[in-house]
């Protein structure tokens, strides 16, 4: 029995050790924004109130339109556990509540950055959250100080 459970052991480390990296794996989250509206500085617990449809409103008056990447996109589900503390299944569902009573206008979902980018460039009030890149064009929204989430 000792002599199976050696080898076994062994690859098992070795297969640990390869996977370790992509293990708790973070990606660097941006938020970017419309010029018109958002803020260039927000403090987190003002990111959370925007991306949860509890303000509908830029200091400004323009309407906030909230961009999110698919929960089945590798940001749009390290959004929804960092802004939502949700899983992607529970955020897609707590929108289609909050729109159903009234509450709030739905967020526009994109399968890429370029496209949630191309809808924050044309879009007054705009605010979403990417993956950091360095051809990103929009204005970048600090947060807490700081450039990524």
């Amino acid at each position: 029995m000792k002599k199976i459970l050696t080898p076994l052991f062994a690859v098992s480390i070795l297969i640990l050790t390869a996977l370790a990296p992509a293990i708790g794996q973070t990606h660097n989250l941006i938020v970017i924004s419309n010029a018109k509206g958002a803020p260039t500085e927000l403090s987190n617990k003002e990111l959370v109130s925007v991306m949860r449809g509890e303000k509908q409103r830029w200091n400004d008056g323009t309407r906030i339109s909230v961009a999110l990447m698919k929960s089945s996109t590798s940001a749009g589900e390290e959004t929804s556990q960092k802004i939502y503390g949700m899983t992607g299944d529970e955020v897609n569902k707590f929108w289609l509540a909050l729109v159903f009573q009234g509450k709030a206008k739905a967020p526009v979902f994109f399968n890429s950055a370029n496209e949630l980018e191309t809808f924050i460039l044309q879009t007054p009030g705009a605010i979403g959250i990417v993956e950091g890149s360095p051809d990103i064009k929009s204005k970048t929204t600090i947060v807490d100080g700081k450039k990524t989430l």
